[in-house]
C-alpha cells in the first residue's frame, strides 16, 4: 500500500521558537493517522505544511505524490482541509458557501450546485440551506466546515481538531462521515485532543511532543507500551481511600493514581484477574469496604501521560505551533 502523505525531517522556526523539529510521519493511503498532542506539540504547523500554507524550513513532504512546496498549485485540487476554526462567510447561504467552494475548484455551476445540495444533506443542514451563516450555531458552522472541505471529494483529508465545539451528538455524526469517506477510500489525517475520538477512527496513532514524533502504534501497541493491566477501586470515604491505597501499595508495579475527589485508586499490576483476586483478599482482610472493583487495560489518557508527562490538553508554552 502505498503512502498519501509523506513528511521527513520537517523543520520551522518561529524566530527563536522551534515548532517543528524534524517532524516524521507517513499514511498509508485509504487509512486514519491520529495526530495527538498538547496544545503547542507541533500538530496545528505540520496540518499548516501539508496543506500548502507554510513552507517548512528544513526537510520534504509529499501530499497525494505531489511535493507540498514545488509542487503546491497543483496538491491543492487533490486535499481538503477542516481547521480548528469555521471558515465559513457569514454573509452567504450555507448553499451559497458550498457553492462558492465549488466553483473555486472548477466544477461548475450546477456540478457546484448539486454537490452543495448532495452535502447538505448528508450533514443535516438542508432545513438551514437557505439561511445566512452568521445565524447558524457552532456546531452547524462546523459540519458546513466540513462539508466544505468534502466538495471536492478530495482523496486526501485534514482534519485539524474537527470535533471542538460539537456536542456528543453532532461528534458522533462527524465520526459517521469519516467512516464512511475512508471505507470509500479516502486517506484522513486527523489532529485531536479527544482521545475517544483517536480510539475509535485512528488506524494509528503518532504522539507528537516538542515538535517531533515520540511514540507511533495503534491504539492497542500503545497501550501496552505503558504495560499491564489496572485495578480500579472505588472507595466509600477518604479513610478507606488512603487504607486502600497502603494496603495494595505492595502489588503496584508501576505509579498508583489517586483521585480523592471521586474516591478512587488505580493500581497497575500484573497477573490479571489473579491479581485483583490477591487485592479484594487484601483489602476484606483490613476490612476496607469497596464500592466497586474492576480490572481494566490502561487508556490512552494513560498513554499520553506516561509518554508526555501531561495530558493531551495542556498547553505546554504560548504557542504560535
Amino acid at each position: 500500500m502505498a503512502d498519501a502523505i509523506v513528511a521527513e525531517g520537517l523543520v520551522k522556526k518561529y524566530g527563536g521558537v522551534t515548532a517543528l523539529d524534524g517532524m516524521e510521519l507517513s499514511v498509508p493511503e485509504g487509512t486514519v493517522l491520529g495526530l495527538l498532542g498538547p496544545n503547542g506539540a507541533g500538530k496545528t504547523t505540520t496540518v499548516r505544511i501539508l496543506t500548502t500554507l507554510l513552507e517548512p524550513d528544513a526537510g520534504r513532504a509529499t501530499v497525494a505524490g505531489y511535493d507540498v512546496v514545488r509542487e503546491a498549485a497543483e496538491l491543492r485540487a487533490h486535499i481538503g482541509a477542516c481547521g480548528q476554526y469555521a471558515a465559513v462567510d457569514d454573509h452567504l447561504t450555507g448553499a451559497e458557501n458550498l457553492e462558492m467552494i465549488g466553483r473555486l475548484y472548477h466544477l461548475g455551476a450546477a456540478r457546484s450546485r448539486r454537490r452543495a445540495r448532495e452535502l447538505l444533506d448528508r450533514f443535516d443542514l438542508t432545513d438551514a440551506a437557505d439561511r445566512p451563516a452568521q445565524g447558524y450555531s457552532g456546531g452547524m458552522r462546523r459540519r458546513l466546515d466540513l462539508a466544505g472541505a468534502l466538495v471536492a471529494d478530495p482523496p486526501v483529508l485534514f482534519l485539524d481538531e474537527p470535533t471542538t465545539g460539537l456536542d456528543p451528538r453532532a461528534r458522533i455524526g462527524l465520526w459517521d462521515v469519516v467512516a464512511e469517506l475512508v471505507d470509500r477510500g479516502t486517506t484522513v489525517l486527523l489532529t485531536t485532543q479527544y482521545l475517544e475520538e483517536a480510539d475509535r477512527l485512528a488506524d494509528s496513532i503518532a504522539v507528537v511532543d516538542h515538535g517531533r514524533v515520540i511514540a507511533r502504534g495503534t491504539a492497542d501497541e500503545l497501550k501496552d507500551q505503558v504495560g499491564g493491566d489496572r485495578i480500579q477501586l472505588s472507595l466509600t470515604d477518604t479513610a478507606s481511600l488512603e487504607s486502600a491505597a497502603r494496603t495494595l501499595a505492595p502489588l503496584a508495579v508501576g505509579e498508583m493514581r489517586i483521585d480523592a475527589a471521586a474516591l478512587r485508586v488505580t493500581v497497575p499490576v500484573t497477573g490479571g484477574a489473579a491479581a485483583l483476586t490477591r487485592a479484594l483478599g487484601h483489602l476484606a482482610a483490613e476490612r476496607i469496604t469497596v464500592n466497586d472493583a474492576g480490572l481494566r487495560r490502561p487508556t490512552l489518557d494513560e498513554v499520553f501521560l506516561s509518554l508526555t508527562g501531561h495530558r493531551p490538553d495542556t498547553k505546554i508554552e504560548e504557542s504560535v505551533r
